[in-house]
């Protein structure tokens, strides 16, 4: 990624910026199994009220690692099919998925939200977890969702929210994690699905999941500096625990004023 605080401009370059980020380890050390907010628990409140059941043909946008997908599979047991542009992380999902057991329910492929390596008229739902926020196209992305849905499916989001501009303090994190720079207000994620031709139905404000992330990655990081000064853990030297702490104490000042937030949002494709 660029040094300096503007986020990078070359859509691809997003794209493998977020998609590398996640990878390492210090994402996943920080982060745990579940790269987003709420963690499995949310994920299977998200498939409750999309009212995933057995049969039903599922597709996870920016599947990541797999975590997600198999918990649903598991836990409703419908077909998902992972779609991830790292191939790293399909590679690894695709591994978690037989050692879960489910290979026969979920499986992976690399390809891109904003061209669906999918045809249309495909799934019965559709999700996509703290993830839409980081597609340079927005609206493509919804344009995609809705293609590949039968008539009278749902898609279910659970993303970051932002209100006003991003606080300075939290820029070099922003530069870090993409991400979440290009997090949006509620009403702009139900104006996206609207517009490619969606029904909004359920908003459901979960902003205490990103709080408790946000403590839970501040205390990982204390934790963390000790034991690396004890000679108990070893880490990236590029980990810059001064910065890192400054980061983590400003992102949840900015989510206790409400500048960020974390949503679930269902949609619902008019039946033919």
């Amino acid at each position: 990624m660029n040094s300096s605080h503007e986020l990078p401009s070359d859509p691809i370059e997003v794209k493998m910026c977020c998609s590398t980020v996640y990878q390492s380890d210090i994402a996943r050390f920080l982060l745990g199994d579940s790269f987003h907010p709420g963690g499995l628990q949310l994920t299977e409140h998200l498939g409750t009220v999309l009212h995933l059941a057995q049969g039903q043909r599922v597709l996870d946008i920016a599947s990541g690692r797999g975590k997600s997908a198999i918990a649903l599979a598991q836990r409703f047991g419908c077909q998902i099919q992972g779609i991830e542009y790292g191939t790293q992380a399909v590679q690894e999902a695709t591994e978690a998925a037989a050692e879960a057991g489910v290979a026969h329910l979920v499986t992976f492929l690399q390809g891109d939200a904003e061209c669906l390596p999918v045809a249309n008229e495909t799934f019965d739902t559709v999700i996509c977890e703290c993830a839409f926020c980081t597609f340079p196209d927005k609206s493509t992305a919804a344009s995609e969702m809705w293609r590949v849905l039968k008539p009278g499916g749902r898609v279910g989001l659970s993303d970051l929210t932002r209100l006003g501009d991003v606080p300075e303090e939290l820029r070099g994190l922003l530069l870090w994690i993409a991400c979440i720079a290009d997090a949006q207000p509620v009403d702009d994620y139900a104006r996206y699905l609207t517009q490619a031709g969606f029904v909004v139905d359920l908003i459901e404000a979960h902003d205490e999941a990103l709080y408790e992330m946000a403590q839970q990655i501040r205390g990982k990081l204390l934790g963390a500096e000790l034991l690396v000064r004890l000679k108990k853990l070893d880490l990236p030297a590029s980990l810059d625990f001064t910065q890192a702490k400054s980061l983590a104490k400003a992102a949840i000042a900015a989510i206790q004023m409400n500048q960020f937030g974390y949503v679930v949002m269902r949609a619902h494709k008019a039946p033919a």
